[in-house]
């Protein structure tokens, strides 16, 4: 029994961990297979080289879903918790990763299925698989997450902006002007909210034109409000993983190997 421990301990800490030399030579490796794989992905999506290649596309493909599928299974036996990790966001990005090619091993017939050609794309959650080792995507994660509230209230105050101006061109421009409903009003308040402008539905009356304006001035401060709130918690959790000095508190750069306040070596009290 106590093998058995051992055993899972040292795996995890080679395929979950990143201290060790082991841990990251296996992310590297792991790295490198999912940019070849999703590279394959691109390449099989060539109309000419997939009707040449066919049967190769199908064998590499065959052989980095093996690869994942083991991946997938030794990260499950060795996990602490297995049904945690199984229903983590990184579970599922690990298993979508690998689903695709099982589903039209299992259903050779999908020509007949059109929709299940879908479930090939699914593929390229492989790339997401690569977020999993840079340590910046975990800060953008904890700000985004910090920031929702104020982005949901500042969602909601933009939804009702384009609700309003979208019914007051519906009134101001009118069919005659293409603006045939209060939802295709609103279609065209966000392409012009958004600065996207298709052109087209364009407003004709002098009053649709002002109000076109208005709408294309505050669609920079919209973009520009989101980008603040995000930026502003992104620099707060950058200033939170900051070494700090045990003597004067003070945060340091990363690679800081002193004090840059007090002078004295970082993790100890002593000069």
């Amino acid at each position: 029994m106590d093998n058995t421990i051992s055993w899972k301990e040292r795996w995890h800490e080679v395929i979950f961990g990143t201290e060790t030399r082991a841990g990251r030579q296996f992310d590297v490796i792991l790295l490198w297979l999912i940019l070849l794989s999703v590279f394959v992905v691109v390449l099989e999506s060539i109309p000419s080289l997939n009707n040449e290649f066919a049967n190769t596309f199908f064998y590499i493909e065959f052989f980095f879903t093996g690869l994942f599928t083991i991946e997938y299974i030794t990260r499950i036996i060795i996990s602490p918790k297995p049904r945690k990790y199984i229903f983590s966001i990184w579970g599922w990005i690990d298993f979508l990763s690998i689903l695709p090619f099982y589903l039209l091993v299992l259903w050779p017939t999908s020509h007949y299925f059109i929709i299940l050609r879908l479930f090939r794309l699914l593929r390229i959650f492989r790339i997401l698989k690569l977020l999993r080792f840079v340590t910046e995507a975990q800060h953008l994660s904890a700000a985004l997450k910090a920031s929702l509230h104020k982005i949901t209230v500042f969602i909601v105050a933009v939804l009702a902006l384009v609700f309003l101006m979208g019914t007051v061109m519906y009134v101001v421009e009118g069919p005659e002007n293409k603006f045939t409903s209060i939802p295709e009003s609103i279609y065209w308040t966000i392409v012009t909210l958004t600065t996207v402008g298709y052109g087209d539905i364009t407003p004709n009356t002098f009053i649709g034109k002002f109000i076109a304006c208005i709408i294309m001035l505050c669609g920079y401060a919209i973009i520009a409000v989101p980008t603040g709130i995000v930026s502003v918690e992104i620099a707060k959790q950058a200033e939170r993983t900051k070494p700090v000095c045990l003597v004067c508190k003070h945060h340091n750069p990363p690679e800081a190997k002193f004090c840059i306040n007090c002078g004295r070596e970082m993790g100890s009290g002593e000069m």
